[in-house]
């Protein structure tokens, strides 16, 4: 049983503990906080993984501070929960996307809750980058993510809906070529508040990029009445697409209400144009978010070596590499590169960190040989 102390990477610790079937102790949660323990949404995350699996047993102590995690046999098939409205629905979606193409059956998961919030990326973020990675990885048919209703934090009344296919291996990825910005895409979302403020966030965004690009295509998805969830709000995602495949994103949204400084809209667009500059700038084969995804799949995949090219790794893609070698004792070997402006070659600058390993092999034992 491997021991953890505190709260941190709680998901990462649950995930990892269920793909390799060793169970977890967790201590000292929140002990010197002023309400110790598990939160609710952490609890709720537990429930989901029971739903997902078969046999899996939680023992926690009185005050919550203390996790005895077994985990079960990954089960998947259909599943309906009702996500924590302190979290987004992205919350368990990380976790989805771990371990969706490991279960048994097929996922076709309806969750829940709050699509979106100021805390974590969006449903659309995840939409239109985690699924390409799962893609490079051999996860094709029927993937597919889908807002069937959008609910803006803090009341939520959102609704999304996820299948996921179950291939018996993942294939291993060698990709080093991120290419040139071709186009950007991008969609400013609003609920429950008047029609042109997603104009407003669109016409500064585009006041931005425009300089740099001419193909921008931003579009305005403004709900109202029952597909527009309980609270009001608004934001928007934009993605930069390379010509190799490569897509880099990044969102933003208004604080819930009553909560926090009222957001301007055009305050956000502009804001959010600048963050799409960076995050192009720091370039990579995969965005920031979906490191950890992409590090844990090339661990995952067939036995042969995967490499991949990243942007400065975040803290949270450091920890869960941290992570795998104690579940899995598989090490990265990383290099460090700097790239200038290569007008020539097309790459962007910033560090880049080249991540090799080689894959375990990990396979569906569900499904048999062909």
């Amino acid at each position: 049983m491997l021991e953890y102390v505190g709260a941190n990477y709680l998901r990462q610790r649950l995930v990892l503990s269920i793909l390799s079937g060793k169970p977890v102790r967790i201590s000292s949660i929140r002990d010197n906080s002023e309400s110790p323990g598990l939160n609710e949404y952490e609890a709720n995350l537990l429930r989901f993984l029971e739903k997902i699996t078969n046999g899996t047993t939680t023992k926690i102590n009185v005050t919550g501070t203390t996790l005895i995690f077994r985990p079960g046999l990954l089960i998947g098939g259909v599943i309906d929960h009702d996500c924590n409205p302190q979290r987004s629905i992205s919350y368990l979606l990380e976790v989805i996307f771990f371990l969706a193409p490991f279960c048994k059956e097929r996922v076709k998961a309806t969750l829940r809750g709050v699509t979106n919030d100021s805390s974590d990326p969006t449903v659309d973020f995840y939409r239109l980058t985690s699924l390409p990675v799962m893609r490079m990885f051999g996860v094709l048919d029927d993937l597919e993510l889908k807002v069937i209703k959008r609910g803006f934090a803090p009341e939520g009344g959102g609704e999304v809906f996820f299948q996921c296919p179950n291939p018996r291996k993942l294939r291993p990825l060698q990709f080093f070529d991120q290419g040139k910005i071709k186009r950007i895409r991008g969609t400013a979302f609003a609920s429950n508040v008047s029609p042109q403020i997603p104009n407003r966030v669109i016409e500064s965004s585009r006041s931005v990029l425009n300089t740099y690009l001419p193909d921008i295509y931003i579009y305005a998805d403004h709900l109202k009445g029952n597909a527009a969830g309980k609270s009001p709000g608004f934001g928007i995602v934009l993605t930069a697409e390379t010509t190799t495949g490569v897509v880099l994103a990044v969102e933003n949204s208004s604080n819930p209400k009553g909560q926090g400084e009222p957001v301007i809209p055009e305050e956000l667009g502009t804001k959010t144009a600048n963050d799409l500059l960076e995050e192009i700038f720091n370039g990579g084969c995969v965005d920031s978010v979906n490191q950890g995804l992409a590090a844990l799949f090339m661990v995952l995949c067939e036995q042969d070596v995967s490499k991949l090219m990243v942007g400065s790794l975040t803290d949270y893609t450091i920890e869960l590499l941290r992570h795998i070698r104690d579940f899995f004792q598989v090490m990265f070997k990383l290099e460090t590169k700097t790239f200038d402006h290569d007008e020539k070659g097309g790459r962007m600058g910033g560090d880049k960190v080249i991540m090799t390993c080689v894959g375990i092999g990990y396979s569906n034992i569900s499904k048999t040989m062909r």
